[in-house]
């Protein structure tokens, strides 16, 4: 990509994981709202399943997630018992027991739970949710505090997908973000999943870090595929300290410049298609016969809260604190605050602090967007016919993207969106012209690079 395409379209933007974005929900909904439209989801509907456990044993620099540092065990063992109930809160509030087709723990650091718990969690979902045949179960790990044991009884509560925190195997780099994390320890932890027959294996790394270079994202690459994972996810740091404070830790005089941040991406990108790694939307990669390449080529892939996901269930329903659901009502957002998120669940009630009713417009953009972010390739025109819409009802958003497609981010056949290999990196840009809510200048998004 020329470097003056990067400086004219790399601006701050969402990661469109929704539409609208979390930052556009408000307090118009709350737990009444979501009480009644878990009440009113269809039986025989699929749902998907997100547990967000808030707590981390230190803060590694680069976070920009809602975590919680603990040293002791006590407030985990209680954000537990919370948990528990809210599940139930959830389920009491549901038609009948319905069926679960994906369940994912995130965080913060799902794996700071004692392994009994973590499998005593799984076993409250089980009884409350009836796991489809091929349910997927994943877990991100912190490999720093994962043991051989935690990785038996993970197996054994039926855990079938982890993903693995790396960032980066650079130790230089390691101890500027606050995460040492050796090569030989990710490998041992790979060999305790593989043996316990956990083969489906995710493995996170991060471009644009304070001492990264072109050389030294390209061995961590290198490394990393010797590991065979069958995803890799590769995001570009987000350095927004005026929102996490933690980040100000970080040395910005050795954070990489735009141009070399641009650099990394393209290297990363290039050297992960050599090592047999498909393209997977914006920044995700995998292995050619994964369900997430399949999904992909077939025209099926999407894309929620947790990236890019071959997860298809039209409600997403999250426990824990800052846990975002996605019902096809429209989005609620727990309180991110932990003690009051306890103290609302222990009082019986859901602790929805924000969210959003979607509109009739908001579906179609909504398709509009997740279609352009996963598929680079989109009819709007068709998709606005099978809204109910006019078949010229984008046709003020197309024209605006004249300049991009004199600049060569993308062509448009009649009213047929392509983007190009130089557009890919900015599908963000090109997917925010459908955007009614976002306003210009806004500095709560990553850049799009």
């Amino acid at each position: 990509m020329k470097q003056e395409l990067l400086a004219k379209y790399d601006v701050r933007l969402p990661r469109y994981t929704s539409y609208p974005t979390a930052p556009h929900f408000g307090p118009n909904v709350d737990g009444r709202h979501y009480g009644q439209w878990l009440g009113e989801l269809p039986p025989a509907m699929p749902v998907s399943l997100y547990l967000h456990i808030a707590y981390c044993a230190e803060m590694c620099w680069f976070c920009g997630c809602h975590t919680k540092i603990t040293q002791r065990y006590a407030p985990v063992a209680d954000y537990l018992a919370v948990i528990l109930k809210e599940i139930d809160l959830v389920a009491d509030r549901l038609p009948t027991r319905m069926q679960a087709s994906h369940i994912h723990f995130g965080g913060g650091t799902p794996t700071i739970l004692s392994a009994p718990d973590l499998a005593r969690l799984i076993n409250h979902l089980k009884s409350r949710f009836t796991l489809a045949a091929d349910a997927e179960v994943a877990v991100e790990i912190d490999p720093r505090t994962c043991t051989e044991e935690y990785v038996r009884t993970m197996a054994e509560a039926g855990v079938t997908r982890a993903s693995l925190g790396v960032q980066d195997f650079n130790p230089v780099v390691m101890e500027a973000v606050n995460r040492i994390q050796p090569f030989e320890l990710v490998a041992e932890v790979l060999g305790w999943l593989r043996h316990y027959g956990i083969d489906e294996i995710n493995m996170d790394l991060i471009y644009g870090l304070p001492y990264q270079t072109v050389a030294s994202v390209l061995e961590t690459i290198d490394r990393t595929a010797t590991l065979n994972p069958r995803r890799i996810s590769l995001f570009g740091y987000a350095h927004v300290p005026w929102m996490k404070k933690h980040q100000t830790l970080i040395p910005e005089e050795a954070l990489p410049g735009i141009d070399e941040r641009l650099a990394q991406a393209e290297a990363c990108n290039q050297r992960l298609a050599e090592h047999g790694f498909r393209a997977v939307g914006l920044d995700h990669f995998a292995r050619e016969d994964d369900t997430l390449s399949l999904a992909l080529a077939k025209g099926t892939l999407h894309r929620n809260f947790q990236g890019y996901t071959t997860d298809a269930a039209p409600a997403l329903i999250a426990f824990g604190a800052s846990g975002i659901g996605s019902l096809p009502q429209g989005y609620v957002c727990n309180d991110t605050e932990i003690h009051r998120w306890k103290r609302t669940v222990n009082e019986g009630l859901l602790p929805i602090k924000r969210g959003i009713a979607l509109s009739a417009e908001d579906r179609l953009r909504r398709e509009v967007i997740e279609r352009l972010m996963c598929d680079l390739v989109l009819d709007v025109g068709a998709v606005a016919e099978a809204h109910g819409r006019p078949l010229e009802h984008f046709d003020s958003e197309l024209a605006s993207l004249g300049g991009m497609i004199d600049d060569g981010l993308m062509t448009l056949d009649g009213r047929t969106i392509t983007l190009t290999d130089d557009g890919r990196p900015l599908v963000r840009a090109v997917a925010a012209k459908f955007d009614q809510y976002l306003k210009a200048g806004e500095t709560r998004h990553s850049k799009a690079v």
